[in-house]
């Protein structure tokens, strides 16, 4: 499976060489246009540049992350996440990214805006917040057989473990 990222990467160098110009030049067209809203920028993208829907959509997000700022940080993503009535999990989180990097130095840790991937060359397992009162733990468990604790779920995590204290993260999770 490849790397989102990676590919992410090839396709903003593609952009930037196929229309001579840098994500940030495209950022400041766009603010000189008074577009603040992704669909918009999409549309103008597509319609006033001819860029194709998916790296207008690529463009699109990036142009606004540079005009807020820049990218946002893994430490300001995670703090997001575990913030107000969810900051008393991040004890949780801590714990499970401990015990997956026990796992060997090719575990990768992925944060996003509303989960962390774990990965080695794919991903393994989703840590996310949904609520104030646990830490979902996704696993892709493929041919495992759910059991009490280790709910079956369906897409790409094929397992599900809730997780409301740091003590839940035990050698069961870690198996």
């Amino acid at each position: 499976m490849p790397d989102p990222d990676a590919a992410l990467a090839t396709q903003l160098r593609n952009i930037e060489r196929d229309t001579g110009r840098t994500v940030r030049e495209w950022a400041d067209d766009i603010a000189a246009a008074g577009l603040t809203r992704h669909g918009e920028i999409v549309t103008y993208l597509k319609r006033e540049h001819g860029l194709t829907h998916g790296n207008a959509n690529t463009l699109a997000h990036r142009a606004r992350e540079q005009l807020s700022g820049g990218p946002t940080g893994d430490a300001e993503l995670l703090d997001a996440q575990f913030r107000g009535a969810k900051a008393p999990l991040r004890p949780i989180y801590d714990e499970v990214v401990v015990v997956a990097r026990a796992f060997g130095g090719d575990v990768d840790v992925a944060v996003k805006k509303t989960g962390v991937s774990l990965r080695r060359t794919k991903q393994f397992a989703l840590v996310e917040a949904p609520s104030a009162k646990r830490v979902r733990l996704g696993l892709n468990l493929r041919g495992v057989e759910p059991t009490t604790r280790l709910a079956a779920t369906t897409g790409m995590c094929t397992h599900l473990v809730e997780l409301t204290d740091v003590d839940d993260v035990d050698d069961e999770v870690a198996g």
